[in-house]
Parts: C-alpha cells; sequence; structure tokens
C-alpha cells in the first residue's frame, strides 16, 4: 500500500462490522477499534453499579470511575478492558445488548469515547467500526463504509452467535432487539447512525465473508491509490 489511512466502517447491528473490520485490520496490519465494545464496557459498569441510565448526571458520576482500553490476548485478538480487566465475554450478552444503544445516545459518553478514539487515529493507520465513526469520529477518513443487511438475516446470525456460546433466547427476542437498536441508533438526537454520500455502502444480505473481505479489500486499494 502506498499510504497508511484510516477505515471507518459504520452501520446497523449484526451486520458483521467487526468481523470485517479485525479481518481488514489483520490484513493490512492496522490497528482495529471495536467502538461498540467500548460503548458496551460502560454500559456494564453502569449496570454492575446500578446506575440509572436516563439519570445523567448520575452517569456523569460514574464516568469518573470507567477506563476503557484494549489489549491483545494470547491469541494475538483485540479484547476490550473495564478498569484493566478484560470483559470481552460479560458485555456481549442480551442483558448487555438490551442497554447499549441508550447509553451510547448520551452525549457525555460520546464525548469521552470519541476523544480517545480520534486519539488512536491520529496517526492513521486505523480500522473502526461502529455507528458513527465516518461522520464523527473520522469524518475525514479516507475510506468509509456502510454496512447493511436484511433485519431476518441479522437476527438469525446474532441468534447462531449467541445460541453457540450458551445462551438461551429466541430468534424473535434477538430479531425485536435489533429492530430497537436500529431505532434508537438511526432517530437518537447526539450522533445518529446515517450514511453520508461519501460512504461506499456494502449490503452482505446475500454475501459471504471472504467476498465481502474481497470487495472492502478492493476499495482500499482504490483509496490508497493503488
Amino acid at each position: 500500500m502506498k499510504k497508511k489511512i484510516n477505515i471507518a466502517i459504520d452501520g446497523y447491528s449484526s451486520c458483521g462490522k467487526g468481523t470485517l473490520a479485525k479481518a481488514m485490520a489483520k490484513a493490512l496490519g492496522y490497528v482495529f477499534i471495536d467502538s461498540g465494545a467500548m460503548y458496551r464496557a460502560v454500559t456494564l459498569y453502569l449496570m454492575q453499579n446500578d446506575v440509572d441510565v436516563y439519570d445523567e448526571s448520575a452517569v456523569e458520576v460514574a464516568l469518573a470511575n470507567v477506563v476503557v482500553g484494549f489489549l491483545n490476548n494470547q491469541e494475538g485478538q483485540s479484547e476490550v478492558t473495564l478498569n484493566g480487566i478484560s470483559v470481552e465475554a460479560e458485555i456481549r450478552n442480551i442483558a448487555v445488548a438490551s442497554k447499549v444503544s441508550e447509553v451510547a445516545k448520551i452525549q457525555i459518553v460520546r464525548s469521552k469515547m470519541v476523544a480517545l478514539q480520534q486519539a488512536i487515529g491520529l496517526e492513521k493507520g486505523v480500522v473502526m467500526d461502529g455507528r458513527d465513526i465516518g461522520t464523527v469520529v473520522f469524518p475525514d477518513a479516507e475510506l468509509k463504509i456502510f454496512m447493511t443487511a436484511s433485519v431476518e438475516v441479522r437476527a438469525q446470525r446474532r441468534f447462531a452467535e449467541l445460541v453457540a456460546k450458551g445462551d438461551v433466547v429466541t430468534l424473535e427476542e434477538i430479531s425485536a432487539n435489533l429492530k430497537h437498536r436500529d431505532a434508537v441508533d438511526s432517530s437518537r438526537e447526539n450522533s445518529p447512525l446515517k450514511m453520508t454520500s461519501d460512504y461506499r455502502v456494502l449490503d452482505n444480505s446475500e454475501l459471504d465473508r471472504d467476498s465481502q473481505f474481497a470487495l472492502a479489500m478492493q476499495w482500499v486499494e482504490m483509496a490508497c491509490g493503488g
């Protein structure tokens, strides 16, 4: 590649944004930042400490005690940490998923997470996925990808993932959760999920991982001037 760039991947819940972002970061030797995991870690802390997510004053006080970071595990994979402890497993359950969109729309939470993300991206060579990466966090990202897929496909993928982990959930519950999160993410006052004209759209309803990865890497080559 001729130069290092920042890659922003936005889109709806359970579209495989994180999977694609990790694969791209590994192939390019870039830093992967899981922004969703950062908001999930904050959500987990608030839940563990019985903080009312609708009480912004209480959330602000709690945030002073929250430090979110990343570490590489023995397999070389990035894991999110909460106050120095890996919480990768805890943040993926349905209880956290049901609250994270509400937490992520709180302005003071977003401000703290965005400042951290932007600091990491100053040196370029970053792949980050989320809801507002290309519009707020990295508005000047050289490559912006907007991922989407049908609710039915996303629900089935998420259901299979949770069942494989041993979670007791129903497909209907997952589908309802996704529809709720879509609505909250797209309509929130602070940094809503939206697609602007400078995004490349990747609808993976009928694409496998290899196909979408190949397409995304073609876009990287173009963005790098190759």
